[in-house]
């Protein structure tokens, strides 16, 4: 039995197109790569309405201090990095970026809103003559005022700093700048040398994809990306790439976003960067864990950056760094799962709330109703 396609189809089975779409709708089991339906996935935050769980956000953990994995919750799920990994692909040009502004290196690890200041700076890294070869997708900013009105330029894309960026150290270095997208590309086998410093000689991803922006992106494990964050303090002081994200904060992503905000809050002690479909990458110096201290996130069904923003309000908590509360949407009060965080952090979890005195608070009603 082969599977129906609405006919005509170029992707029938036997067609031209087919090769390159999968032969069944309930996926492809390939040995080695669990799909979602086989993830442990646990809980992380719930939504509840007058005491009762009306939604459920699930996801993955980890914590990792150094080398060591020292907490896991949620499976050790195998996903992309997406853009959180931006901060390590441009540890391949650190010295051809060495001698621009603070602001070119913070829009170079960005995944910005697409804000005057994002384009500008984006744009800064080239010359009119060379903004051809930028090749993000077409887009219109992330965050919109008011009625849009704009056309869709690649500047607007969240990831034309990066692009911008690889293209100037890609002139420094002399490497051709076309093709610079594909992985055939030195660009990416200088991205893989780095990510081998981190999980040693031999590593090698099991899938590489095309990420949204064009760039290859890889898997890992959701524990080999908190390993990953957890070197980026041991080489905070190794290259710009630290400095220039606490510098900037609003340059690497803008307004109101997590990783913007958990900059701000850390008070250059922490590295926060979201990655695309439900990832938040977090590199923290802290006494307590000398070799530095990696966490991830990954939420299953893809990004949500409220349910996320509570998990890093608690994670950062526990730990003593303040980070606010999101803005209050009017829904159900949020709770957070206990294990998010390492046993140890279990009682200072309990003092800290997903809530604000002037949070809504519209789910019941201020008597007993009896019925």
């Amino acid at each position: 039995m082969s599977i129906e396609h609405d006919t005509p189809s170029a992707v029938e089975p036997g067609r031209p197109g087919s090769a390159m779409y999968p032969d069944s709708p309930l996926g492809e089991q390939v040995e080695g790569i669990p799909t979602g339906r086989e993830v442990a996935w646990e809980p992380l935050v719930d939504y509840r309405r007058n005491g009762v769980s009306e939604t459920t956000i699930h996801g993955a953990i980890a914590w990792a201090h150094g080398d060591e994995v020292i907490h896991s919750f949620g499976g050790n799920v195998l996903c992309y990095g997406r853009s959180m990994m931006k901060p390590f692909m441009l540890k391949a040009f650190t010295e051809e970026l060495k001698d621009v502004s603070w602001e070119q290196k913070a829009i170079s690890v960005a995944s910005h809103n697409g804000d005057t200041e994002h384009v500008a700076a984006a744009q800064s890294l080239l010359s009119q003559e060379e903004w051809p070869l930028m090749l993000t997708p077409l887009d219109v900013p992330l965050i919109q005022f008011g009625r849009q009105v704009r056309r869709p330029r690649r500047w607007f894309h969240t990831c034309s700093g990066e692009h911008a960026a690889i293209l100037h150290g890609c002139r420094k270095k002399g490497w051709n700048r076309a093709g610079y997208t594909l992985p055939s590309h030195e660009v990416f086998h200088a991205y893989m040398e780095e990510i081998r410093t981190y999980l040693g000689p031999d590593w090698t991803p099991l899938r590489i994809a095309k990420d949204g922006c064009g760039l290859p992106t890889v898997s890992n494990t959701v524990s080999e990306l908190a390993q990953i964050y957890a070197g980026l303090v041991r080489d905070k002081d190794k290259d710009w790439i630290w400095e220039a994200m606490v510098r900037h904060p609003d340059l690497v992503g803008g307004f109101n976003r997590l990783d913007s905000t958990v900059l701000k809050a850390g008070d250059g002690k922490v590295i926060a960067k979201e990655g695309a479909d439900g990832l938040l990458g977090l590199a923290i110096e802290h006494p307590d864990y000398p070799k530095g201290l990696g966490i991830v996130v990954k939420i299953a069904h893809g990004w949500n950056s409220q349910a996320t923003w509570y998990v890093a309000r608690a994670v950062l908590g526990v730990l003593g760094i303040n980070l606010r509360n999101p803005y209050p949407l009017h829904r159900q009060k949020a709770f957070i799962v206990p294990g998010i965080v390492p046993e140890r952090y279990l009682e200072r979890l309990e003092t800290l709330p997903t809530w604000d005195e002037w949070d809504p608070d519209q789910d019941r009603w201020l008597y007993d109703v009896e019925v």
